[in-house]
C-alpha cells in the first residue's frame, strides 16, 4: 500500500456532500471508469477529466455528508485521487471510503493553505504534509486497523484474506 503521496491538490470547501461528489442522477452507471468521470459533477462536471491520476483532494470541513451511498468514495477512487485529506470528514463517509480502500486523511487548515494544482507531499504513517512552499504541516495519523484496511486494498480483500487462513 502506498503511504507517501506526491501530486497536485484539488481544493474544496466545507460540506462537500455526496450528491456533490457524485449525483444522484448517475447512480444507475456501473461502470467504474464512467462512475470516475462524474465524479464531481454535482460541483463542477469539467473536473474529474482534469484530475491528475494519483491526485489530492483537500477539503475543509464536514467532506463527504449527506447520504450513505457508496457511490462517492467509488468515484473519487475511479477519479484517481490517490489520498483525501480535510478538515473533518462525515463519519460514514469516512468508513465507506477507508473500506473501499480509499485513503482519508484529517488535517485541519490544510484547504486554506494550499490553492488548486499546488504540488504537496502527504506521508500517512507520519501524520505529516509538506507543502510547495516546503513548509510542513501536522495531521492526523491512521489507526493501524484503518492502515491493515488499507493495505489489503479494502475490507472485502482484507476478510477474503482472512478467511482464506
Amino acid at each position: 500500500m502506498e503511504t507517501v503521496f506526491c501530486n497536485k491538490v484539488m481544493v474544496f470547501q466545507d460540506n462537500i456532500d455526496t450528491d456533490q461528489i457524485y449525483p444522484g442522477r448517475f447512480l444507475d452507471v456501473v461502470n467504474p471508469a464512467e462512475i470516475g468521470r462524474r465524479c464531481f459533477a454535482g460541483v463542477d462536471e469539467s473536473i474529474a477529466a482534469s484530475f491528475p491520476k494519483g491526485g489530492i483532494v483537500v477539503a475543509g470541513r464536514n467532506f463527504g455528508c449527506g447520504s450513505s451511498r457508496e457511490h462517492a468514495p467509488i468515484a473519487l477512487i475511479n477519479m484517481g485521487a490517490g489520498v483525501v485529506l480535510a478538515d473533518s470528514f462525515a463519519r460514514i463517509f469516512y468508513r465507506n471510503a477507508i473500506n473501499l480502500g480509499l485513503p482519508l486523511v484529517i488535517c485541519p487548515g490544510l484547504n486554506q493553505r494550499v490553492k488548486n494544482g499546488d504540488e504537496i507531499k502527504v506521508d500517512i504513517t507520519a501524520g505529516r504534509v509538506t507543502l510547495a512552499d516546503g513548509s510542513t504541516l501536522a495531521c492526523d495519523t491512521l489507526s493501524s486497523h484503518a492502515l491493515e484496511i488499507l493495505s489489503a486494498g479494502g475490507i472485502k480483500p482484507l476478510m477474503r484474506k482472512r478467511f482464506a487462513q
